[in-house]
């Protein structure tokens, strides 16, 4: 058997500064995500462990620690994550990010924000249970960017319904939340300096700019135009209608 995978990889050409990601069947027929790299190819399952692993016969390493947590707790024990139990924690939780990002880019927003999610709760876990701060500090330095992705697919399913009003408040919420993250009191500044919040806010501008008017407001807009020109009979029908509408909104 020809073990070269070049012939896959003259098919599939990386393009640099471009997330090129594609969706296969394999050969036990379920479908697995590909994220092309510059040296090769990175092959995932859209469920579970992105390796398709399981550690330990667990779902994935982090299930396989808060399993032995609990029991520890059970026995009124504590349980500690040393540095190399951290640094096995911190590959599996690669793993997750270059398949959250292979979910954004495809226009699985749920999948995406599940990734994100678990990642998240993946550094809640190292935060209470690392021995060394480091670990813990090490970990809590990916926690805006990965909040960030979470917005991202947050909004971005919001948008696909053209709900405009609650992919706002996808974003203030997610501005909120990286705001606690930043509170230095000697350095107020630096919210404005964060990457993620800098970027949520512009977003938040862009979608209030290109969004669709509703007809709502298309109709005060024609009210107003009448009431100035004076067209009172005008005036009075686009009331009647922008009643109407409201009236059908309110019940």
């Amino acid at each position: 058997m020809n073990q070269d995978i070049q012939p896959l990889l003259n098919e599939w050409p990386f393009e640099p500064g471009q997330l090129c990601v594609r969706i296969i069947k394999g050969e036990n027929g379920r479908e697995k995500i590909q994220l092309r790299i510059e040296m090769g190819i990175l092959q995932m399952e859209v469920t579970g462990r992105p390796d398709g692993q399981r550690p330990h016969g667990s779902e994935s390493l982090l299930h396989y620690y808060q399993t032995r947590s609990r029991k520890a707790e059970e026995r009124r024990e504590k349980f500690f994550l040393d540095s190399e139990m951290c640094m096995d924690l911190q590959l599996e939780a690669l793993q997750y990010y270059h398949r959250r990002i292979s979910f954004l880019e495809i226009g699985d927003y749920l999948r995406a924000k599940q990734d994100a999610e678990r990642n998240l709760m993946l550094f809640d876990f190292v935060k209470d249970h690392a021995e060394d701060e480091e670990d813990r500090v090490a970990f809590e330095h990916y926690r805006p960017f990965v909040i960030g992705h979470r917005v991202r697919a947050e909004v971005l399913m919001q948008l696909e319904r053209e709900a405009y009003d609650s992919a706002l408040e996808k974003i203030d919420a997610g501005i909120a939340e990286l705001q606690t993250l930043f509170q230095i009191p000697d350095r107020p500044e630096f919210l404005d300096e964060n990457e993620e919040i800098a970027f949520l806010r512009e977003w938040a501008e862009e979608i209030r700019k290109d969004r669709p008017r509703t007809p709502t407001q298309n109709l005060r807009d024609k009210l107003r135009d009448a009431v100035a020109r004076e067209d009172f009979e005008r005036a009075a029908k686009l009331r009647d209608q922008l009643l109407s509408i409201e009236g059908e909104t309110d019940t």
